[in-house]
């Protein structure tokens, strides 16, 4: 049974991975085999990332990409193919949500910007792995939504709509690429201690008005997403796709 969740000779590719949930993801699947090709716009916050895993005795590779430009995506594909010979994990975690406030008191360049990164760059990438997923006999793609896609917070309308977005994205492909053995699933993680979510649990008395009302009473940290995700990778969830799982402390109950 744990051969089930041994990523051996995978190749796994994570945006947004300098920190947070997409840098544990790297490294929960390296630590189960992968080569990893780690990424996002800082090839500095990258190389150390990458480092890390490979002073763990890991496999792992950076390669900087601003997924909000179409031609980073291709160069980040061409990496992939010409370092490792090509994908058999897509993890798009890169993400983006520069405003907090209404949807009237938006603007279509903001818009613009946070569908650009949220869900075309998904799109795009996933695109581009394709042909080398359905060389290599199938894979795994999976995209990082949010909760938020699931049930809108105020302040938070148009994140909200580009992770409902990216959930259907997920959908799509499940029922479009099946049939050449590649998966698509989606996580939407609650509220997790990283860097993205600072400005509500690093505020005391918001952090205790938002925990109060989950089940579980806490935040989560990026480990607590990447078990899953490694499910996801892996064989143990052969059969597992077009599914959107939760990561949210209870949050989808209030």
């Amino acid at each position: 049974m744990k051969a089930q969740f041994d990523l051996t000779g995978k190749v796994a590719l994570i945006t947004g991975s300098s920190k947070g949930i997409g840098a544990s993801i790297a490294k929960f699947l390296a630590a189960n085999g992968a080569q990893v090709i780690v990424s996002s716009r800082s090839q500095e916050a990258i190389e150390l990332v990458a480092n890390e895993i490979i002073d763990s005795g890991g496999q792992a590779y950076a390669q900087a990409c601003n997924v909000g430009e179409e031609e980073q995506l291709r160069a980040l594909a061409q990496f992939a193919q010409d370092t490792c010979g090509g994908v058999d994990i897509l993890i798009n975690n890169a993400a983006t949500n520069p405003v907090f406030g209404q949807l009237s008191e938006n603007t279509t360049e903001v818009f613009d910007k946070i569908m650009n990164v949220n869900v075309r760059a998904a799109f795009t990438l996933s695109n581009l792995c394709l042909p080398m997923m359905k060389e290599r006999g199938g894979g795994s793609v999976i995209n990082i939504a949010s909760v938020e896609g699931l049930k809108p917070s105020f302040g938070l309308g148009l994140y909200s709509i580009s992770k409902a977005a990216l959930i259907m994205l997920t959908k799509s492909q499940a029922k479009e690429w099946g049939r050449s053995g590649i998966r698509s699933n989606a996580i939407c993680p609650g509220l997790i201690q990283t860097k993205f979510s600072k400005a509500i649990w690093a505020n005391e008395d918001m952090l205790k008005a938002f925990t109060k009302q989950l089940p579980l009473q806490r935040m989560a940290q990026p480990d607590e997403i990447s078990g899953l995700a490694l499910f996801l990778a892996s064989s143990a969830s052969s059969y597992v796709t077009g599914a959107c799982y939760t990561a949210d402390g209870g949050y989808m109950l209030a």
